[in-house]
């Protein structure tokens, strides 16, 4: 394999204002898809009161995340292609970075509220770490395997 070849990631580009761009775009769509899921769980059980632990409101609403992400992500690509094809393909979409992004999120509303609490003032500072843990990530993706959400 020759250093200019594509899979050598030892040879990425970190400085390529295009594919950050890209990168970046992609990661926010997974953001919006994550947090509905992830963000109405924590919701649902601060209003609602029930007293489970936090551990498991925080699993779970990881698991919510990353399914409202799959299901944001086949409904953007199904404009593209066959809805069979878009739900497989968002299935198939880097589990790495939802997950990266879900833990960055949940481990900053932990470490500022004390638990699975929202409140505005940690929103802002749970969005951008979820944004800036999988960007990296994302970004390696798309510039060594070609490979994007969208």
């Amino acid at each position: 394999m020759s250093a200019s070849s594509p899979k050598n990631t030892m040879s990425i580009n970190w400085f390529c204002w295009h594919t950050w761009r890209r990168s970046s775009y992609n990661t926010m769509w997974c953001l919006i898809g994550c947090s509905i899921g992830d963000l109405g769980t924590i919701a649902f059980f601060q209003y609602t009161g029930i007293p489970w632990p936090t551990l498991a409101i925080m699993t779970l609403a990881i698991i919510n995340g990353l399914l409202t992400s799959i299901c944001l992500e086949t409904i953007i690509l199904s404009r593209q292609m066959a809805m069979r094809l878009a739900f497989k393909t968002a299935i198939g979409m880097s589990l790495i970075s939802m997950i990266a992004m879900e833990i960055a999120m949940n481990s900053v509303d932990v470490a500022l509220t004390g638990g699975a609490k929202l409140t505005w003032w940690v929103l802002p500072f749970m969005l951008t770490a979820g944004f800036i843990a999988p960007l990296p990530y994302n970004y390696w993706r798309l510039k060594a395997l070609g490979k994007a959400c969208h």
